[in-house]
C-alpha cells in the first residue's frame, strides 16, 4: 500500500478529529440512541405500512422481551470473560503482553491484533478480550489515546468477523434442520466464512483499518490517556477469611474442583458430539468453568464476577428496547419492505451489493445476526431465484452487512464501553470512519463476487 504524504496524513487526522468533535457535540448517550431509534421505527411503521398506533405499540411490547435469553448470554459473556481475565494466572499473561508496547503506535497495533485474533475464534471473546487488553495497555502506555485504543480493538473484531469461526448465519445454514434447508440445503463453510469473498473482506478490511487507525492517532498534546479515577475498576469486595465452617465452605478447593471436573467432562462431551461449535451457551460455560479453576475457590470467583457486574448495566436496560424495535420491524412488515425495495432494481452484477446494503440498514434496527438472518434471509433467498448465483452470495452479503453497521449501531459495543467506562460519543467518531472504510472494501469485493465464487 502506498504511503500517505504528510499532507494526506494531516487530512485524515483532521477529518477524524472533525467527525469526533461533531459526534461529541450532537450524539446522545447509547440509551437515548436506542429510544430515538424506537421513535423512528414507530413513525416509519405508521407511514409506510399503514399500521395504526395501537398496532405498532402492540408489536413493540410483544417484541420487548424477545432478547431476554440473548441479554442474559451477553451479560454472562461480559462478566464471566472479565472474571476469567482477572484470574491471577491469566492476568499475569495479559499484563506481560500489555507491558510490551511503549509507543502509541505499538499500543494500537498490538491491541488490534490481539482483538482480531480473539474475534476470529469467537466474536464474544473478541469483544471482551479486546476491551480488557486495550485497558491494560492504556494503563501502561500513557502516551496512547485510551478512546482510540478501545475503538480500534472493537473495529478490529468487526473487521475479522467475515471469516470468524462463530459467524452466525454461516453456522446456521450448515446445521441440519435449519429454517431454510428446503430452499438451499446445507451450505458448507467453504462457501461462506472460508470462501475467497469472505477471507478477502476480512483480511483486506483489517489491514485497511490498522493503517487508517495509525494515521488517526492524535498528536501528543491531544492524547487523552487512561485515567484511573474515571476509567479504573470498581473496588473489589473484601474477601472474608474467618475460620468458621461457613467460610471454609465458601473457600473450599475440594468443592471448587469437583465442580470444575464435572464441567470439564461436559465440555469434552460437547465437542466430541458437536465438533468445534463455539455458540454462546457453551462459550459462557467454558468461561465459568475456566474461571472457577483459575480462581481456585467459589468465593474468589464470585468476587471477580461482582467486580465486573457494573459494566453490564447498559446491556440489561438497552437490549429490551432493541428487541422492541425488532418486534415493530417484523410485525409491521418494515423489514420486508426495505429488503424487497433493494431487490427490485438489482441485476445479477449488483445483487450482492444491494443485499449487503439492505442488510446493513436493517441491522441498525435489528442488531441480532441470528434474528436478522431468520427474517431477512428467506426474503433474499427467494429473490435469488431470479439470478444465476449460489445461496452463499446471500448468506455472505447479509452477514457482512450486519457486521459493517455494527460499527454504527451501539448494540454490541456496550460491553466494551461498560468495561472501559466510556460513553458512545467517546469512540463513535472513530467508528464512523472505520465503517466507511469497511463499506468501501466490501462493496468492491462484492462487485467481484460473480468472479470469486
Amino acid at each position: 500500500m502506498k504511503a500517505l504524504t504528510k499532507e494526506e496524513k494531516e487530512l485524515l487526522r483532521a477529518v477524524s478529529n472533525r467527525v469526533r468533535l461533531l459526534v461529541e457535540k450532537f450524539l446522545p448517550s447509547a440509551f437515548i440512541f436506542a429510544i430515538l431509534l424506537t421513535f423512528i421505527v414507530f413513525i416509519m411503521g405508521l407511514l409506510l405500512t399503514g399500521e395504526g398506533v395501537l398496532d405498532m405499540t402492540t408489536y413493540w411490547y410483544n417484541g420487548f422481551w424477545d432478547f431476554l435469553a440473548f441479554t442474559t448470554q451477553m451479560v454472562l459473556i461480559l462478566v464471566t470473560g472479565y472474571a476469567l481475565v482477572k484470574a491471577p494466572p491469566v492476568e499475569k499473561v495479559l499484563i506481560y503482553f500489555a507491558s510490551k508496547p511503549k509507543t502509541q503506535f505499538a499500543a494500537l497495533i498490538s491491541t488490534m491484533l490481539v482483538s482480531a485474533a480473539a474475534g476470529f475464534v469467537s466474536w464474544g471473546l473478541g469483544f471482551v478480550i479486546g476491551a480488557l487488553f486495550a485497558i491494560e495497555v492504556a494503563k501502561r502506555v500513557q502516551v496512547a489515546d485510551f478512546r482510540l485504543l478501545i475503538a480500534a480493538g472493537y473495529a478490529a473484531v468487526i473487521a475479522i468477523l467475515p471469516m470468524g469461526l462463530t459467524l452466525t448465519a454461516p453456522l446456521l445454514v450448515n446445521t441440519p434442520g435449519h429454517s431454510t434447508e428446503e430452499m438451499i440445503g446445507l451450505v458448507p463453510l467453504t462457501e461462506t466464512i472460508f470462501s475467497p469473498t469472505m477471507v478477502l473482506i476480512a483480511l483486506i478490511g483489517l489491514v485497511v483499518l490498522m493503517y487508517a487507525f495509525t494515521k488517526m492517532m492524535p498528536k501528543a498534546e491531544d492524547v487523552i490517556p487512561f485515567n484511573s479515577e474515571e476509567n479504573g475498576e470498581d473496588l473489589k469486595p473484601k474477601v472474608r477469611m474467618d475460620n468458621t465452617f461457613a467460610e471454609k465452605l465458601n473457600h473450599s478447593k475440594i468443592i471448587n474442583y469437583v465442580l470444575v471436573g464435572l464441567g470439564s467432562l461436559w465440555i469434552i462431551m460437547f465437542f466430541v458430539n458437536n465438533g468445534f461449535d463455539l455458540e454462546l451457551n457453551i462459550l459462557n460455560f467454558i468461561f465459568i468453568i475456566l474461571g472457577l479453576a483459575l480462581h481456585g475457590s467459589p468465593e474468589g470467583y464470585l468476587n471477580a464476577i461482582i467486580s465486573g457486574m457494573s459494566a453490564a448495566g447498559g446491556i440489561l436496560i438497552q437490549f429490551p428496547f432493541y428487541a422492541g424495535i425488532m418486534g415493530m420491524m417484523v410485525g409491521s412488515g418494515l423489514i420486508t419492505i426495505i429488503s424487497e425495495w433493494f431487490v427490485s432494481f438489482s441485476t445479477e452484477f449488483t445483487f450482492p451489493v444491494f443485499v449487503y446494503i439492505s442488510a446493513a440498514i436493517v441491522n441498525m434496527f435489528v442488531p441480532s445476526a441470528g434474528g436478522q438472518w431468520q427474517i431477512q434471509g428467506p426474503i433474499m433467498l427467494e429473490a435469488l431465484q431470479s439470478f444465476n448465483l449460489p445461496p452463499s452470495v446471500v448468506i455472505n452479503a447479509v452477514s457482512v452487512g450486519d457486521m459493517t453497521s455494527n460499527l454504527l449501531q451501539p448494540f454490541f459495543v456496550l460491553p466494551a464501553l461498560g468495561l472501559a467506562k466510556l460513553g458512545l460519543k467517546d469512540i463513535w467518531g472513530y467508528a464512523i470512519v472505520a465503517s466507511v472504510l469497511l463499506f468501501i472494501v466490501a462493496v468492491v469485493i462484492f462487485l467481484l463476487t460473480p468472479v470469486l465464487v
